[in-house]
């Protein structure tokens, strides 16, 4: 597995490249990420690093946490995320660094990974897009959002695993997979990616370069 940096997703907005093609683009705020930690196969049972990602107060921590950063020499930050790596890329990482936007460049095509937006509890219309009763004559009563029978009584005499039903909708690990990197602005932090990735604007997300990305 390649080495996921965490960055923020900030809004969308539009550009002008090059021949003046106006394109769609969402602004990733892509670290600095710092390595708190590298775990090795001999001491953990296997390789990876961990990465910590956005200054916080101290004061908004726990002792855990700050602890365990202080081992790498860090201050309080809100996330921390690990990838597992083999061991030969591990070794080009040392606790401590920091890891910058400027590890991509633009046309690298990259994974964007998030939590899509949380709507809730939503029925099933909301949810799946369901019709409902469209004729509100012969007897339907109250049922014009319902989503209708949902099984057979004696044969099963149950309802199978994964039925389309109201629940939960949104709030779901989505990833966005070869989209390519627009521009970077290495001074800024910022990551710019054509289309749109999950999430809420100001929510975390995890960028790695995809496999079709060249370099």
């Amino acid at each position: 597995m390649a080495l996921r940096l965490l960055g923020k997703k900030l809004g969308m907005t539009q550009i002008f490249e090059e021949g003046g093609v106006l394109t769609p683009v969402t602004v990733i705020e892509l670290g600095p990420n710092y390595v708190v930690q590298k775990k090795s196969a001999d001491s953990d049972g296997y390789s990876a690093v961990q990465l910590g990602f956005e200054p916080m107060r101290a004061k908004n921590s726990n002792k855990p946490r700050l602890g365990h950063l202080a081992k790498a020499g860090l201050e309080a930050l809100r996330y921390l995320r690990e990838s597992r790596i083999t061991a030969e890329e591990a070794e080009g990482y040392t606790v401590g660094d920091a890891i910058t936007v400027e590890k991509f460049a633009a046309g690298d095509s990259v994974d964007v990974s998030g939590r899509t937006k949380g709507r809730g509890t939503a029925g099933v219309i909301k949810r799946h897009g369901m019709h409902g009763v469209l004729s509100m004559t012969h007897g339907s009563h109250e049922v014009m959002r319902h989503a209708g029978s949902i099984g057979s009584s004696a044969t099963p005499s149950r309802v199978f695993r994964g039925k389309k039903m109201a629940g939960r909708y949104g709030f779901a690990r989505q990833t966005m997979q070869n989209l390519r990197v627009v521009a970077v602005r290495a001074e800024e932090n910022l990551l710019l990616v054509k289309g749109a990735v999950p999430g809420p604007n100001g929510s975390l997300v995890l960028v790695t370069k995809s496999i079709k990305s060249k370099g």
